[in-house]
């Protein structure tokens, strides 16, 4: 019997003949055979030119989402495994595997699915029907794979609980799979200590992926006056207070997030230099700027200002907003380090927002260093999602 199959439209697939693992619902004419939302169905092109093979979801305007340009192979457990332990095996030549992404979706060719690994302790969040019904699978595989190098995992904790689950007509659910246990779980990560929430904290607990920009800003702020704006739990501030800062200041709207920090700064005995404080950004940069205020680096890592294209112009003004009024308040020649965080907001935009913003405080940007996202979080070219992180360190003059 002929497998189901989706059909495209002519001119369509484009983006996935040029390296994307989507096809979208707009792009398909036809489909044919039984089939039910989450199977695996063949993909042809409008003149049955095989394309291979992927998740549908009739749900989601993601209608498809690609596992192979094989149309014959077969997806079994030897193929999700091998799918994994090239994951693995790819963190364990790039990154310090100590807490890091094991899986990274589209970017792993698992489209769909994140792990996280924090210490001794799995964090899966599942975004799409076809790889929710692997995700146990996935993980038993990667317990097996982290056991053969000496690392048993103590327990998986699911954070399925973001919206999008909701466009793919599923349930946000988040929980243990498998026994509970203590959801506060600590982490060392460029030496310094970290409790991560698992259960209660943003996305799947702690932002991994910028591990090696914290690191960056080493080498820039002994006896320096440092300012971290969107603080979170204090993972900039405290690397800044370890490096040897004179003071640091980290400021978050979150309260529940503030005093994580405040308890991450006991934790590395930085209680006494890093300091936080719980308020809104957009009104304490025009205040330190009224009272005279100024720092010798100003640290911005804001969450996404816009997730769809539709709200991309007032994300430009929120960023541009925020690196205008920090660079007012930072002493000549001191440090800007700001990102975003993204994909809707390109490279490109993100560079020239920041660069009007200069120049509407007639202020010099000198770069020191531009980065992307930690390694474990690979930039799947032609994937456009899978690159989001922008990051950029600047030295900060006074127009001459």
């Amino acid at each position: 019997m002929d497998k189901p199959c989706a059909v495209l439209k002519k001119g369509e697939g484009r983006a996935f003949k040029a390296g994307g693992l989507w096809i979208y619902d707009n792009e398909i004419d036809t489909f044919s055979g039984n089939f039910d939302n989450g199977d695996i169905i063949c993909v042809r092109d409008f003149d049955g030119y095989p394309l291979g093979q992927g998740f549908v979801n009739r749900n989601s305007k993601i209608t498809i989402r690609m596992l192979t340009k094989d149309i014959n192979r077969t997806i079994d457990d030897e193929f999700i495994f091998t799918r994994v332990k090239n994951a693995y095996d790819y963190r364990k030549r790039v990154t310090d595997m100590s807490s890091c992404r094991l899986i990274f979706s589209e970017a792993d060719y698992l489209p769909g699915i994140v792990v996280d690994k924090y210490s001794d302790v799995l964090v899966v969040e599942s975004l799409s029907l076809g790889i929710d019904r692997l995700k146990i699978k996935i993980i038993d595989f990667i317990k097996q794979l982290l056991a053969s190098d000496g690392t048993i995992v103590k327990g998986v904790y699911e954070r399925s609980d973001a919206k999008v689950r909701e466009l793919e007509g599923m349930e946000r659910y988040k929980g243990f799979i498998g026994a509970g246990f203590d959801t506060k779980v600590q982490i060392i990560e460029n030496g310094v200590k970290y409790i991560v929430d698992v259960e209660d904290g943003q996305k799947t607990g702690f932002f991994l992926d910028q591990k090696y920009n914290r690191l960056a800003i080493h080498k820039l702020c002994k006896d320096l006056d440092v300012l971290d704006c969107f603080t979170h739990t204090g993972s900039f501030a405290l690397n800044a207070g370890i490096a040897g800062a004179k003071s640091v200041l980290g400021v978050d709207a979150s309260q529940l997030a503030v005093n994580q920090a405040r308890e991450n700064a006991v934790l590395n005995n930085l209680q006494n230099t890093v300091k936080f404080q719980c308020c809104d950004v957009f009104d304490l940069l025009p205040k330190l700027e009224s009272e005279g205020r100024k720092f010798d680096m100003v640290i911005l890592d804001p969450p996404a200002f816009t997730k769809s294209r539709n709200s991309v112009k007032n994300a430009v003004k929120g960023y541009r907003e925020i690196n205008l009024r920090a660079m007012k308040i930072i002493k000549e020649n001191g440090f800007l380090v700001t990102c975003s965080c993204s994909h809707f907001m390109t490279y490109e935009l993100f560079t020239q927002t920041i660069s009007q913003a200069a120049k509407n405080v007639h202020r010099r940007l000198r770069q020191i260093e531009y980065r992307t996202q930690a390694p474990d979080h690979p930039i799947l070219w032609s994937a456009d999602e899978s690159y989001y992180l922008k990051f950029y360190i600047f030295q900060v003059r006074n127009d001459i």
